[in-house]
């Protein structure tokens, strides 16, 4: 299987055989039902979607409740996300998805939202140095000169400005399972991952 749906629960910190604290990020991850199966043959490719979370039956489309009743779901999951698996064996429909996938000191991929900052500047958004800020500067936070005058007198492409910071799609790999607790469906994830408490993160092998 190639990976699971989560929920950030917080930070914590658990102590080594050796006696280190580490930290670690609590995930709340599965169970997952499997909602849907697609195949090379009817498909073009094979992957499998797994579901999250549970939908309030009001604010449950007919469709996605017609969705997730055919593989006998009571309530559509909160959130579905398709996993591929190519040359890989298929799971039945309507299996789940546990964190037993997983073992302590397994190398996983974390992919989730990043924390929105709004309209940030050049000094936050990507670590500028700024300018003097005694002597009476005026702008001590501003980026400077954008680029030469006359030759070519404009902004070239790519140039780091300030805008928008966070709430992007962010990706840490190579990041350690300390510990798995099958029975409150929990992992702990050393290190920090991306996205606010309660926000959903996909982690994979």
């Amino acid at each position: 299987m190639p990976g699971i749906i989560g929920k950030k629960i917080g930070m914590t910190r658990i102590f080594s055989d050796e006696g280190h604290a580490v930290p670690v990020t609590v995930v709340e991850a599965g169970p997952c039902p499997v909602v849907q199966v697609k195949t090379e043959e009817r498909d073009g490719y094979q992957a499998i979607q797994l579901g999250f979370g549970r939908k309030k039956e009001k604010r449950t489309p007919r469709p996605e409740a017609g969705h997730a009743a055919r593989v006998g779901l009571e309530a559509a999951p909160a959130i579905l996300r398709e996993f591929k698996l190519p040359g890989a064996e298929l799971p039945d429909e309507g299996s789940e998805v546990t964190v037993e996938l997983f073992a302590q000191g397994d190398k996983v991929k974390v992919t989730g939202t990043s924390k929105g900052r709004g309209f940030q500047g050049v000094v936050k958004r990507h670590g500028f140095s700024g300018r003097p800020a005694s002597h009476g500067h005026p702008m001590s936070r501003n980026p400077g000169s954008l680029g030469p005058g006359t030759n070519p007198s404009r902004v070239i492409k790519g140039k780091k400005l300030p805008g928008q910071m966070g709430d992007a799609r962010v990706t840490v790999r190579n990041l350690e399972i300390m510990k798995v607790d099958p029975e409150r469906n929990l992992l702990f994830v050393k290190g920090g991952l991306p996205g606010s408490r309660h926000s959903y993160v996909f982690i994979s092998k």
